[in-house]
């Protein structure tokens, strides 16, 4: 009997899908657990052997590891996505992610860069998971999941895949082609792809993107013992982006995807925010199989290469940006000094009906360049050598960030007898990351100058302290010039692990402990006139000794149901970018520098059976000692001021579950929920300090113990149907509900100062002081696929060929009401005495919005 298998596999979160080819050696009941892993794409492909179902007689029962994939990590991978849904509140930087051996988060900030493999999709489907404080055989791990991609040329299938795809997201438009040979009789194999992804305008008005996705590999096995891979791959990519913006601006313009980025220039929309990206990576990696029990995973890479942003500068001009508070109807009408409510009235009639009031006006930026006429000393102060034209009040600048990471890892698996598996493990990363700025576009002047001018007003005759390059004092600036700051982190991180994992006939134990030292240092490539000898050359070199350790138990009632108790203890050193106070001007740096330290546990119960799979488990996490520095224009000081935060505390805990229920050979229910709460568990520390000063201008207690952690929901809900027909095609239904979700906090509104001139309980200290609660949404989402098999007239150099189309419809109800994250905005006016107005509406906060209806729908050809 002729037997099929289909995998279907859609990347929401990305806005990219594919559906793989159906192998006639399937069976069908397979079909159905390997078209949701595709669906998911970040769930790995788990085989359930039959005979593991039952009790094993002698035989030791499976492990839980191993026994079927999770049905609610299954749900809150791929239906709360819409909005932002981070699995127990965690952060991004707790989620590590490996690729054919090497860790690949940034050691800047913890995150995974996934932009450098963009539109590969095709050749980065091989994954293996580990959710939690569960095992692996890779790395110690993170407390949210680790991830192990295998993009090697011999694990790729040995097919020829081309898609195409339209979408209303992000970009409206994806080509991709992929080839694997497979490996051959010779011990070679070879995998090239190539994507494109394009939209002149996406969802958001004003954006745009155009992506291209490069990657080729190629193996070598070497006898039976050892294979070699070689693994190339970048997405140079550009996008316009989207603004967050306050609610005034939403209203005026009719729409919650409002955008202030961009503006009409000569009848075209033009974005000043435009995000640039490209940076190559390449792997090499040695399997070597040292016996039958053994073998050591040896892999070093490295990736080089810029990504940006623009965005608008001035001197000594008007704000140009559109949604600029001063430019508000409310501010006219309340805040002004001079209130004038029939003005503002006026204004707001004005902005709501002519868009170019709510936008960019480009024009106007050209006409003050070109109306600016100056004579300028040269770059190196010689007197009577001078410059005159045109000076640019406006530019477009570019914030370059480059980067050069070196990987090493080395990975050791082995087996004692038949109930100890032990794994053990070593990695060198290092980073630099330039920090820089260039003129982009001098929007029609003949030059820019490089000084500061926030040091220019506070210090009018100094002609020092208004230099941001003292050996080049102002310097004359063209496109493409760097101005501004200019400086290097260096960070290198060295680690070690082993791990344990015994396995009996009812128990199963781990046990893991790693150590690691990071070291992070900033170096100053220009001399700022106002910290002459601190901003130059080397700041402090940081070391930190961190540690961890971690272990578990299952229980196995039987094949089928299990009982696990996990937990951890690991400490890990601050991320740079939360020491320096500001590395755009100085070396300084916070005081008492300590690790974070972090304390979970989770237990839970999980059902693997034929017809049901079922998860219930808790969780219980507590950060100790975290650091954070905050930077904003601050309208008392008139100045870029920092905060520099110290002893953050927070608490995570709550509950999982998840079901799949197959109802008959077509059918399958699934519902999910996650219930938590998280908040911060202290009063914080905040020392302030401005950019053009040295001197601490202040420290205050800020009372954010019991507010909510921002932007996630802590309630999620999901239940779907799904139907999958023999004839293979596949449709399924699902709805989803959000609750408990907040606003990110301004730590200013949370202080003595900010509250001492108002009543507690009053309307007003409630407007100050507490947090906003996002309302509560839903959405409802639909897939489906279908695959042909073409007949053998039609077939492609006589292979089995295969015609596949899948739709994906996110939020069919098309509901835009959905917040997705936001933030208070940091600048704000405190009471100066008890007559003074509060100012929270005078700043309020930016908002952004989920996607109303949007699609996702390709065709894809294989053989």
């Amino acid at each position: 009997m002729l037997k099929m298998r289909l995998l279907l596999l859609l990347l929401l979160c990305t806005g990219t899908a594919a559906l793989a080819q159906v192998d006639t050696t399937a069976k069908r009941d397979t079909i159905i657990d390997e078209v949701k892993d595709g669906v998911l794409d970040n769930i790995p492909v788990v085989s359930l052997d039959e005979n593991d179902l039952g009790d094993g007689g002698a035989q030791n029962t499976s492990s839980l590891l191993t026994a079927g994939r999770d049905p609610f990590y299954s749900a809150a991978s791929f239906n709360f996505s819409a909005v932002r849904f981070r699995i127990r509140g965690y952060d991004n930087d707790l989620f590590s992610t490996y690729m054919n051996g090497i860790p690949m988060d940034n050691l800047d900030n913890g995150f995974t860069p996934f932009g450098l493999w963009g539109g590969l999709n095709d050749v980065m489907r091989n994954r293996d998971i580990s959710w939690g404080l569960r095992y692996n055989t890779f790395a110690f791990g993170d407390i949210g999941s680790n991830t192990n991609i295998d993009s090697r040329a011999s694990r790729q299938r040995a097919q020829t895949s081309i898609s195409y795809a339209a979408s209303n997201r992000n970009y409206n438009n994806r080509a991709m082609i992929t080839h694997s040979t497979g490996l051959s009789q010779k011990g070679w194999a070879f995998t090239i792809s190539g994507s494109r992804r394009w939209a002149d305008e996406g969802y958001v008005p004003g954006t745009y993107y155009n992506g291209f996705g490069y990657f080729a590999a190629i193996d070598k096995r070497i006898g039976q013992n050892h294979l070699l891979s070689l693994t190339a791959f970048g997405a140079p990519t550009e996008n316009g982006r989207q603004g967050a913006s306050v609610t005034e601006m939403i209203d005026l313009a009719g729409t919650n995807y409002y955008n202030p980025n961009w503006g009409y220039q000569n009848g075209v929309k033009r974005n000043a925010s435009v995000a640039k990206s490209h940076q190559p990576v390449f792997i090499l990696t040695h399997d070597f199989r040292i016996n039958n029990t053994t073998t050591l995973t040896t892999a070093a890479g490295y990736s080089f290469g810029d990504r940006s942003v623009t965005a608008l500068d001035w001197y000594n001009a008007a704000d140009p940006r559109p949604d600029y508070y001063r430019y508000l109807p409310s501010y006219t009408s309340t805040w002004a000094s001079t209130i004038d409510p029939a003005q503002g009235q006026q204004l707001y009639n004005l902005m709501k009906n002519d868009i170019n009031y709510r936008q960019i006006n480009w024009q106007n930026l050209y006409n003050v360049n070109r109306a600016s006429f100056a004579t300028i000393n040269d770059a190196n102060g010689i007197a009577g050598n001078t410059v005159s034209g045109h000076r640019s009040r406006y530019i477009i600048e570019e914030r370059i960030i480059n980067t050069k990471r070196f990987n090493a890892n080395s990975v050791i698996n082995t087996k004692f007898g038949d109930n100890i598996d032990f794994t053990a493990g070593a990695s060198y990363q290092f980073q630099n990351n330039h920090y820089y700025k260039e003129v982009d576009d001098l929007l029609g002047g003949d030059f820019y100058v490089n000084v500061n001018q926030f040091a220019e007003r506070d210090f009018p005759v100094d002609n020092v302290a208004n230099q941001f390059d003292l050996d080049k004092p102002n310097r004359i600036l063209n496109v493409g010039d760097k101005f501004g700051y200019d400086y290097n982190i260096n960070i290198s991180r060295m680690a070690g692990w082993a791990q344990g994992v015994f396995k009996f006939n009812k128990v199963d134990f781990f046990l893991a402990g790693t150590v690691s030292q990071t070291e992070f240092y900033r170096k100053g490539n220009t001399r700022n006139g106002l910290f002459p000898t601190d901003s130059y050359g080397e700041g402090t070199r940081n070391t930190f000794t961190n540690y961890g350790g971690k272990g578990g138990v299952t229980y196995k009632i039987n094949g089928r149901n299990y009982i696990f108790a996990n937990a951890s203890y690991q400490t890990r050193s601050p991320y740079f970018e939360n020491v320096y106070i500001s590395p755009r001007t100085r070396n300084a740096q916070q005081a008492n520098l300590k690790s974070e330290t972090i304390q979970t546990g989770e237990a839970g119960y999980v059902m693997n059976a034929p017809k049901f799979k079922i998860r219930l488990s808790g969780y219980y996490t507590t950060f100790e000692d975290g650091m954070d520095v905050m930077s904003f224009y601050h309208d008392s000081y008139q100045n870029f001021v920092n905060y520099a935060i110290s002893g953050i505390d927070k608490l995570h805990f709550g509950g999982e579950f998840g079901i799949e229920a197959r109802l008959s050979s077509t059918i399958t229910l699934n519902a999910a929920a996650a219930v938590g709460r998280y908040y911060y568990n202290s009063k914080q520390n905040a020392v302030i300090t401005v950019d053009n000063s040295a001197s601490v201008l202040g420290q205050q207690i800020i009372y954010a113990e019991n507010f909510r952690l921002p932007s996630t929901p802590m309630e999620a809900y999901s239940a779907g149907i799904s139907y999958r027909s023999p004839k293979f095609w596949f449709i399924s239904l699902t709805g989803n509900y959000f609750d408990q979700s907040y606003l990110s906090l301004n730590p200013l509104r949370r202080t003595w100062d900010a509250l001492k001139f108002v009543t507690p309980g009053t309307a007003g200290y409630n407007e100050i002081f507490d947090q906003t609660k996002f309302d509560r949404q839903y959405t409802v989402d639909f897939f489906g696929g279908y695959s042909w098999k073409l007949p053998k007239d039609f077939e492609i150099n006589k292979k089995a060929t295969f015609l596949v189309f899948n739709l994906g419809i996110n939020n069919l109800l098309d509901n835009k009401d959905i917040v997705t994250g936001g933030f208070e905005q940091l600048r704000y006016d405190a009471q100066q005495s008890s007559s003074d107005p509060i100012s929270v509406g005078k700043f309020p906060a930016k908002l952004y919005y989920a996607y109303g209806l949007n699609f996702f729908a390709s065709m894809t050809l294989r053989f």
